[in-house]
């Protein structure tokens, strides 16, 4: 068996070694295009600091030439660094998938069929049909521009890194002890989410635990002494419950800020109530007024119409002006082209909402997006 690492990551090229050790009969490679990434591997002195890790680097590393050994491979680790984005309107938020997205077009175009694609990366959930999708796009230009194989199967995998910064190699190395029965099988929705989630909650008890020395600090009491006294607790135990400078490394704040994203972008706090601060709904208002509209009317069941009115110039600014506000969504609709069901108020719904009626008010196209699952 050959076992191809693309990209020679933190994860990667760790993850890699160990698996080189503990399996002498698996041929184990690690492929990078970056030269200097490659070099920095292949040298003396190692880019990471890891206890043992020095004894474990026994492989041969020719990072170079990514298309031969991923060609050769049969399973095909991704371990690509995936960071937040630093441009758009979800900088610091939403993670970047561009350079995954583009080992996934190398491994689609060179890979053999039957290849297992296992996704390593910290991702945002559905990663996996992006995958896919992008393998069936390219196999699909393969086959019109050179006449190569299209429809080739490959099985696609999320396998999520649980891992600690310091002890990475020798939590790999027990990994290798742990019996079938422990392996936890899950759906890939579950297994993408898990890790977010997983990172999310270390970096809730770091900041618990550091502002309750803050508190501790205050009234005189010792935050090393109540951290213990707490950890004792089984239910809680004692990892991640020491105070400290907020929570560091690569992961946790990104892997946070990227749940809280998915969750905005879901609209999830915004279910049936009238607060409309930082709603999504106020996000798409703003972006179509943009789009210089002739009017646009709103209608919202949990709101009051005077209270939204006033709010609106607070809200939006000189465009308030393209605004108008009804008292039922009949009128709101009548004449307009496109109608956005942006919250999931139970009136929307089919009964008691007659959406024959509304057609009728409405001029062509007369589009409906339900953004909300509504009709």
């Amino acid at each position: 068996m050959k076992i191809c690492y693309v990209r020679a990551s933190y994860v990667g090229a760790i993850n890699a070694a160990v698996i080189a050790l503990a399996n002498p009969a698996i041929e184990v490679v690690v492929v990078d295009s970056n030269k200097t990434t490659v070099d920095c591997w292949n040298s003396k002195h190692l880019p990471v600091t890891e206890e043992g890790l020095d004894l474990v680097i026994r492989i041969t590393r020719d990072g170079l030439n990514c298309t031969k050994y991923i060609s050769q491979a049969d399973v095909v680790f991704l371990t690509v660094n995936t960071l937040t984005k630093d441009y758009s309107k979800v900088v610091g938020l939403a993670i970047n998938l561009g350079n995954l997205k583009a080992v996934v077009e190398t491994i689609a175009a060179v890979a053999r069929p039957g290849t297992i694609v296992v996704e390593k990366s910290t991702v945002p959930c559905k990663t996996i049909h992006m995958i896919e999708n992008v393998v069936s796009f390219t196999r699909g230009v393969l086959k019109i521009c050179y006449s190569k194989e299209s429809g080739v199967h490959f099985e696609v995998l999320s396998n999520p890194e649980f891992l600690t910064e310091g002890t990475l190699v020798m939590d790999l190395l027990r990994l290798s002890r742990t019996s079938p029965e422990k392996i936890l099988h899950t759906d890939y929705l579950s297994s993408e989410l898990a890790k977010l989630v997983s990172n999310t909650l270390l970096a809730q008890r770091i900041s618990s635990i550091n502002t309750i020395s803050a508190l501790c600090k205050v009234i005189g009491a010792d935050i090393t002494e109540v951290s213990q006294a707490v950890g004792i607790d089984h239910r809680i135990g004692l990892s991640y419950i020491y105070a400290s400078l907020r929570f560091g490394g690569s992961c946790l704040k990104k892997d946070t800020l990227g749940l809280s994203y998915l969750a905005a972008s879901l609209n999830l706090p915004e279910e049936s109530t009238s607060n409309s601060r930082k709603s999504q709904s106020i996000l798409v208002i703003r972006l179509l007024l943009q789009e210089q509209l002739k009017q646009l009317s709103i209608y919202d069941p949990g709101y009051n119409v005077d209270v939204l009115r006033d709010e609106l110039p607070r809200t939006l600014g000189p465009l308030h002006a393209l605004v108008k506000v009804f008292r039922d969504p009949y009128t709101a609709c009548e004449g307009s082209s496109a109608v956005l069901i942006l919250t999931p108020w139970e009136e929307f719904k089919t009964p008691p909402m007659k959406w024959e009626d509304v057609l009728q008010r409405m001029e062509q196209p007369k589009l409906v997006f339900d953004a909300r699952g509504q009709v």
